[in-house]
């Protein structure tokens, strides 16, 4: 399962996919010169709220949680990994 890490002024979120919709709404805010954009939460909620503005950092990660390690251990057992 891939889930997206959104780094924002030295604080993280995680967010599910996808992500395309949000990145957009992001660099629109930011374009425009500050807004706020929802973000949504992983699992369930309202998200939060956050003001995007020029110069601020973002970074986004995708972290593979529980990736090869788990499809290895599957084919240990006889499992091609489509259950």
């Amino acid at each position: 399962m891939i889930v997206n890490r959104l780094t924002v002024d030295g604080k993280d979120y995680f967010l599910p996919e996808p992500v395309a919709e949000l990145r957009a709404k992001i660099l629109e805010a930011v374009k425009a010169g500050g807004g706020y954009v929802n973000i949504p939460p992983l699992r369930s909620g309202p998200g939060v709220d956050i003001l995007f503005s020029p110069g601020m950092p973002v970074t986004w990660t995708q972290i593979d949680v529980g990736g090869d390690s788990e499809t290895e251990d599957a084919d240990e057992l006889g499992f091609d990994g489509d259950l």
